[in-house]
């Protein structure tokens, strides 16, 4: 472990000072940019990545106490990690996982049960395991999307993960109450994965809703890690779904 020195906190935002933040999928995009923000509030960090490499850049940025590069997919290791802290947290935050679009005439049974299995079985075991380490009043907090509420050819499967998370996560904040437990339902986050899945279509994406969304810009990481200290920080929110996609929705389809 690293021990961290205190950063003062920004007047007028979320003051951390005191409190302990475990990123799972701290190590690029919304889970590093939202580790950002946390440190320059006064929070202390535990950084999870699946990539050692870029979590230990991420690490020598933020100065975290301490890190843990494994797949969160892997229960029994979530389970040990939870089970290694050395004291209670105040809020977890869970990046991981991305969208799979998986045309049906295309379709791989086996990585589709992976899909709904894995993420499922994720969100399931950070509660699980996690509930005793996050102190009352606290956050168990999840990244999932919006893109996929409207049906469409491929969309099988991620638009059934994306109406599972909503119901799973208010269930549990009524299971592990007076922990709370929350998502937030992102748009479009131009983000290293958006990058990954678009290619060289990602310019045209970014222009595509710099000129349609209300908003007229794109949704970056910073956006949804502002949302994520005030969901954090609010503890009258828990059991919800927050949707941050810069008027996404209003579109017509």
């Amino acid at each position: 472990m690293t021990a961290a020195a205190g950063v003062p906190g920004t007047p007028g935002l979320p003051d951390f000072a005191g409190q302990t933040v475990v990123v799972i999928g701290a190590s690029a995009g919304i889970g590093l940019e939202t580790a950002r923000q946390v440190r320059a509030r006064g929070g202390r960090l535990i950084l999870v990545g699946r990539d050692p490499e870029r979590l230990e850049q991420a690490a020598l940025e933020l100065q975290p106490l301490g890190t843990a590069a494994f797949d969160a997919t892997d229960t029994d290791r979530l389970k040990q990690f939870f089970e290694d802290l050395s004291g209670p947290v105040d809020h977890v935050l869970v990046t991981a996982g991305g969208p799979a679009y998986m045309p049906l005439e295309d379709m791989d049974l086996a990585a589709a049960r992976r899909q709904f299995g894995d993420r499922l079985t994720m969100t399931l075991a950070v509660a699980l395991y996690g509930r005793e380490r996050v102190r009352a009043g606290g956050t168990l907090l999840f990244i999932g999307g919006t893109g996929a509420r409207r049906p469409g050819a491929g969309m099988s499967v991620v638009g059934a993960m994306t109406a599972a998370l909503p119901a799973l996560v208010a269930n549990l904040a009524l299971e592990i109450a007076p922990v709370r437990v929350n998502l937030i339902a992102a748009g479009f986050v131009d983000t290293p994965l958006s990058a990954s899945l678009l290619g060289d279509r990602l310019e045209a994406r970014r222009e595509e809703l710099r000129t349609t969304l209300p908003i007229r810009r794109v949704v970056g990481p910073g956006d949804i890690a502002s949302l994520a200290l005030h969901i954090m920080t609010n503890d009258a929110l828990t059991g919800a779904t927050y949707d941050i996609d810069g008027g996404q929705q209003l579109l017509p389809h």
